[in-house]
């Protein structure tokens, strides 16, 4: 970013780069909840969301690229540590990955999600003030996030019924 950058101009570059630590925070949470799934469905959903997360993020830094904002590596390693201190919450279990465990993540990974669709939707809307943006596939990066959320709603969802849900009612 050059000194002589507007304001907004320079509010933009903070901008995509709290959403681009946020897609980090996202990619190792995604993972860690895929690797502590394996062998079950949620663990192979994850896996293309995962791959997809990585695109957008991919997708984001381009973007980045072509209206010059340049990374904060400090910002990146403040959510790297997030993540992993978020993985020391209660969860009912003293060491141990429980059902309320997944539940968290997948929550945790819904509020990224939505993050990520919201920044499109800012892109978009100032997309005429940033000519580099002409051909940002900005609509359908959004469509993109609006069907991940929906996709970890349904796992949430199903979380939600192993975690809380009794096998049977008490008399």
């Amino acid at each position: 970013m050059t000194d002589d950058a507007t304001p907004q101009v320079k509010l933009l570059h903070i901008y995509l780069n709290d959403h681009l630590a946020g897609s980090a925070a996202g990619s190792e949470l995604a993972r860690r909840c895929r690797d502590n799934n394996r062998g079950t469905p949620l663990a192979e959903f994850l896996d293309g969301l995962l791959r997809q997360i990585e695109e957008d993020q991919l997708a984001l830094e381009g973007i980045m690229d072509v209206l010059g904002a340049p990374r904060n590596p400090a910002k990146l390693a403040a959510a790297w540590l997030a993540e992993k201190v978020g993985r020391l919450k209660l969860n009912g279990q003293l060491l141990q990955y429980s059902d309320l465990s997944r539940l968290l993540e997948l929550e945790g990974l819904g509020l990224g999600i939505h993050g990520k669709m919201d920044l499109w939707r800012a892109l978009i809307a100032v997309r005429e003030a940033y000519p580099p943006l002409a051909d940002a596939p900005l609509e359908a990066l959004e469509r993109r996030a609006v069907d991940q959320l929906a996709g970890v709603e349904e796992q949430q969802a199903r979380a939600a019924e192993v975690a809380f849900k009794p096998s049977r009612v008490p008399a």
